[in-house]
């Protein structure tokens, strides 16, 4: 069972590796382009297939001159196909739409290899305002036996893209409950805590976030605030927390261990979450960190974006995109009623332990295999 993930693994994938590692029926074999951080996610049947040195040649000649994604050279696909030989692989599971569509000369000669392709948010529809892109994704949509989504609105948007409706699965995020302890929440009387972990990037929805608590603030003035996560917004973010007034109530924490992030989770109340639409279409799936913040008994405060909605019904409030004013208001919402906040709080836990177990998944996932390979 091949687990193909181009870098194997980004602090952020923590949830592919609680998959790939939760597999009882299947032994998996992880092949990867690159691998990082391997003393945080260790594994011993890893298979390296690096780029090629003329790399950036490829991506200068593809994606600037021909304006068309990456695809893998013959010579790579002749190795993948020996490792894949070599493993004894009964399916092949490729993370990220926009990796299968590099391994689209591979998947033309998979030869009766069954292959899955997940697609988690950030990998769909980016670039298909582009012909080349559009065709490229099409055409592996339709080599793939199965395409898992993390949410319903991700399934659709797939099916916008041309992806056969029959093929897609949905395969939420997997959350260990186990390790995150509900724990009942009440309302403080004036210092708020809010928490919001996440990639430093815009469609995060950080200025919103900030905007939105520089506004609650001014009713709250002992409320704080605090980031947690890396990315190319640190700067940008900074500045304009100090040009709203609230520098000193704004902590931006880095990249946290997932201990530290629970401590964080645990100290708070309220987690902001006010996911927006990229200019590049980029969409988020159902994030991880927000479902690990409900975990824990937090109530959300988000917005109406991709899969969040799935997951937020009565553990939070949802408000439109981009509106700072909105989201404001929410929290006010919160603060005026400490009843309803300690209900979100439990609410918040049951909807992730509802939809979102990981043994759960990990079974779902399992029972996805097992079917492509029956197709075969």
């Amino acid at each position: 069972m091949v687990q193909y993930c181009a870098t194997f693994l980004k602090p952020e994938m923590l949830h592919i590796y609680r998959q790939i590692t939760g597999l009882r029926n299947y032994k998996p074999v992880v092949f990867a382009q690159k691998r990082e951080n391997e003393d945080k996610f260790p594994f011993a049947d890893f298979r390296l297939f690096p780029k090629p040195p003329t790399h950036f040649l490829r991506r200068i000649w593809r994606k600037q001159v021909r304006n068309s994604p990456i695809q893998i050279y013959r010579s790579e696909v002749a190795r993948l196909r020996a490792g894949l030989a070599s493993s004894g692989a009964a399916l092949m599971h490729i993370y990220f739409g926009h990796i299968a569509i590099q391994l689209l000369p591979l998947l033309r000669e998979k030869k009766g290899l069954p292959v899955v392709v997940s697609f988690h948010g950030a990998d769909a529809m980016v670039d298909l305002g582009k012909s080349n892109y559009l065709a490229a994704t099409q055409e592996m949509l339709g080599l793939a036996d199965l395409v898992l989504a993390r949410s319903e609105s991700l399934a659709e948007r797939l099916v916008a893209a041309g992806c056969d409706r029959s093929k897609i699965r949905i395969h939420r995020a997997g959350i260990p409950l186990r390790e995150l302890q509900f724990q009942q929440r009440s309302a403080p009387s004036a210092a708020w805590r809010f928490v919001q972990a996440c990639r430093l990037i815009p469609k995060k929805g950080l200025a919103t976030s900030l905007k939105a608590f520089a506004r609650f603030a001014r009713d709250f003035p002992e409320s704080v605030f605090a980031i947690a996560g890396e990315g190319p917004m640190l700067d940008d973010l900074a500045r304009l927390a100090s040009e709203l007034g609230v520098g000193e109530k704004v902590t931006f924490t880095g990249f946290l261990s997932q201990a530290d992030l629970r401590k964080l989770y645990y100290e708070s109340h309220v987690f902001l979450h006010p996911s927006e639409l990229g200019a590049d279409g980029n969409q988020e799936g159902v994030p991880n960190s927000m479902l690990e913040a409900m975990a824990t008994g937090l109530p959300v405060l988000a917005t109406v974006h991709g899969g969040i909605p799935e997951a937020v019904e009565s553990g939070g409030i949802l408000v439109a995109e981009r509106d700072d004013e909105a989201l404001a208001l929410a929290m006010n919402a919160l603060a005026s009623k400490p009843e309803r906040y300690a209900e979100m709080s439990a609410a918040a836990s049951r909807e992730v332990s509802a939809k979102f177990e990981l043994r759960a998944q990990v079974r779902a996932l399992e029972g996805f295999y097992a079917e492509a390979i029956s197709k075969r």
